[in-house]
């Protein structure tokens, strides 16, 4: 499949949806059109999980989407984490874990895939865990922007404060498994 079409792909075209959606889930999160925030917000959400399903169904899994889509995914968590430590509702501290610990591992993978070191870098178990957390938290930050419930604010706050834990355990865990594998060792984990 050419370039181009892979575009025209319908799973591709969602994950560029989403990447259009960020800048204007952005600007509601700042003008206090939580409503609005959110729903778009889950409109990300659901176009990425059709995504990934659509690129199965439809036998549409293109070398583009297996770059674009991680992308539109981080950009996403990326910028909702700097918005939102913005507004107040992420402490900075957490944001700059999860910041230096993406970074470490984005120029970590770029330096062993540009000398040929190491091609393979799959997400390992606490990166996954850490994604999982992620995703989980901001989706209940933005939620209580909508509806107020008893008990969710501690919830947010336990799963961010688990962030700050997780982030610098699982770039650990990406410096070990890759240790490892330039050694020789065989991987365990995922």
């Amino acid at each position: 499949m050419s370039f181009l079409s892979q575009f025209r792909a319908a799973p591709n075209l969602l994950t560029l949806m989403r990447l259009f959606i960020i800048p204007f889930l952005i600007i509601e999160i700042l003008d206090g059109h939580h409503v609005t925030a959110f729903a778009l917000f889950l409109l990300a959400g659901v176009s990425d999980a059709l995504d990934g399903l659509l690129a199965r169904w439809l036998s549409q899994k293109t070398t583009l989407g297996q770059y674009l889509d991680p992308i539109a995914d981080k950009l996403l968590l990326s910028s909702l984490f700097v918005v939102l430590t913005h507004v107040g509702l992420i402490p900075r501290y957490v944001t700059v874990l999860v910041f230096s610990r993406d970074l470490g591992i984005l120029l970590i993978a770029t330096l062993l895939f540009a000398t040929g070191t190491l091609r393979d870098f799959r997400p390992s178990f606490f990166g996954k865990l850490n994604t999982l957390v992620q995703i989980v938290s901001l989706t209940i930050l933005l939620s209580q922007l909508v509806v107020r419930l008893p008990g969710l604010p501690l919830v947010s706050d336990f799963l961010v404060r688990s962030i700050a834990f997780l982030a610098p355990l699982s770039a650990a865990q990406y410096a070990w498994i890759v240790i490892r594998r330039m050694n020789g060792a065989p991987q365990s984990g995922g």
